[in-house]
């Protein structure tokens, strides 16, 4: 893959520094150095057969665009394995703004893409990605009708993961304010996390470097979220065949509907001493 525009210095970082005034009880006021977690806009645009097409602008901590754009363009149905993706890049010119903030993937022929059927071509925010759907039947249309076996996992070893999570988050760390999405293998071994303001934007960076490394369906692997388990979390991981998902926090009912669909182990609350089953608890030792 290619890499266009300014020299790589001069992207985006994921923090931004800023200076708040903290005001104590008692009246004071002083200055204060600190980092904030950066948010700007990434728009996704498609190079399919001699034409662009813009897919869709999402709010993103930058770092792992590219990533992003593919876990995307596979959570949408666009993709479905390796062979589909071709070059990928920033834009090459226009606005300093806009160096780093637009991205270019090019699809090959065989590529499931249709410009035609495409209806998500709306502003995604950064707590929001499924907003701009047609229809629930739309998304669920692309899922996978059955998930990979997949392992059988400790309690023990899934009860870990939010704490091997939290120590993998270094942005967090610094500003306290990015979801994370964490790849694990069923001895609890992190492979790959990944961070961002947006908690699904987080899924699609993992789902994109499985995509591009050439991991999917990955049947043996497990997702850990810092957050909760939406409908579009447990969507992406089925688009990615990953057939345990567990967050911190609760489910809603329609990513209890999909897991269950899709043939899915679903986790919440998995923190402390205890987990949340929600669904296929036969993959739990």
């Amino acid at each position: 893959m290619m890499i266009g525009g300014e020299p790589a210095s001069r992207r985006p970082g994921a923090t931004t520094p800023v200076t708040p005034v903290v005001i104590g009880a008692d009246g004071s006021r002083r200055p204060r150095s600190d980092v904030v977690a950066t948010e700007e806009p990434l728009e996704i645009r498609v190079a399919h057969r001699g034409r662009e097409h813009q897919v869709a602008v999402t709010m993103r901590t930058p770092g792992h665009d590219f990533e992003l754009a593919a876990g995307f363009l596979l959570g949408e149905g666009m993709v479905r394995e390796r062979r589909h993706v071709g070059k990928v890049t920033y834009c090459a010119s226009g606005p300093p703004e806009q160096l780093y903030n637009l991205v270019t993937v090019e699809l090959a022929n065989a590529a499931p893409f249709d410009a035609d059927a495409m209806r998500r071509n709306m502003f995604t925010s950064s707590s929001c990605g499924v907003c701009g759907k047609a229809s629930i039947e739309a998304v669920r249309s692309g899922v996978p009708v059955t998930l990979p076996a997949g392992p059988v996992v400790d309690a023990a070893t899934l009860l870990s993961l939010p704490d091997t999570l939290r120590t993998k988050q270094k942005v967090f760390e610094r500003t306290g304010g990015l979801h994370a999405a964490g790849l694990f293998d069923a001895q609890g071994t992190p492979l790959l996390v990944r961070e961002d303001v947006g908690r699904h934007n987080a899924v699609d960076k993992v789902a994109g470097a499985l995509l591009l490394a050439g991991g999917i369906p990955a049947g043996e692997r497990i997702l850990q979220v810092s957050g909760r388990a939406s409908f579009e979390i447990v969507q992406k991981a089925a688009m990615a065949g990953i057939p345990i998902v567990a967050a911190v926090s609760a489910p809603s009912s329609l990513a209890v509907e999909l897991a269950d669909e899709t043939g899915m182990t679903l986790i919440g609350f998995s923190r402390e001493s205890t987990l949340g089953v929600y669904t296929r608890p036969e993959r739990i030792a």
